[in-house]
C-alpha cells in the first residue's frame, strides 16, 4: 500500500510539474503569437523561448499551439488513466475517463463554433480545454477514491 501511495504522490507531482511547464510554454507562445499577429515592436516572451521560435511564422506558431494542446491533453489523459488504475486497482474506469475527455473536447469544439453567436462561448471553450490540459481530473479521481473508501 505504501508503494502505491508513493507512486501516486510522485505521479501527482509530475502532473503538477507538467502543468507548470505547460503554463510556461503557452504563456510565451501566446506572447509570441501576439507579437506577430499584432505587429508589436516588442515581444514579451522569455528570451529562451524567443530564441527557440526565432523565424517561425504566425501560422507555424498557431500550429505549434494546437499540437502542444493535444500533447498536454494526451499526457493528462494518460496520467488520469494511470491514477485511476493505481487508486482503484484495475482499469475499469479507463473507458469512462477516455470518453469523458473526448466529450469535454467535443463540447469545447461546439462552444468554440458557437462563439460567433455569443462571444462568451469562446471563453467557455478555452476553459474546457484548460481543464483537459491541467491535472484537475487527477484531483477529482483522488476525491472519488476517498469517497469510495468511506462508503464501501
Amino acid at each position: 500500500m505504501t508503494t502505491r501511495r508513493t507512486a501516486l504522490t510522485l505521479l501527482l507531482l509530475v502532473a503538477v510539474a507538467t502543468g507548470a511547464g505547460r503554463e510556461f510554454v503557452f504563456l510565451n507562445l501566446n506572447y509570441s503569437i501576439d507579437h506577430l499577429a499584432n505587429h508589436r515592436d516588442v515581444s514579451y516572451a522569455h528570451s529562451v523561448f524567443r530564441a527557440a521560435v526565432e523565424g517561425c511564422s504566425l501560422r507555424a506558431l498557431l500550429t505549434l499551439k494546437w499540437a502542444m494542446a493535444l500533447l498536454f491533453i494526451g499526457l493528462m489523459l494518460g496520467f488520469s488513466v494511470l491514477t485511476a488504475r493505481w487508486l482503484f486497482g484495475d482499469h475499469r474506469y479507463r473507458s469512462a475517463i477516455t470518453l469523458g475527455f473526448l466529450a469535454v473536447g467535443f463540447l469545447a469544439l461546439v462552444m468554440n463554433l458557437g462563439a460567433g453567436f455569443h462571444p462568451a462561448l469562446g471563453s467557455i471553450s478555452v476553459k474546457l480545454l484548460h481543464l483537459l490540459q491541467y491535472p484537475v481530473i487527477l484531483f477529482f479521481l483522488w476525491a472519488a477514491a476517498l469517497l469510495e473508501r468511506r462508503t464501501g
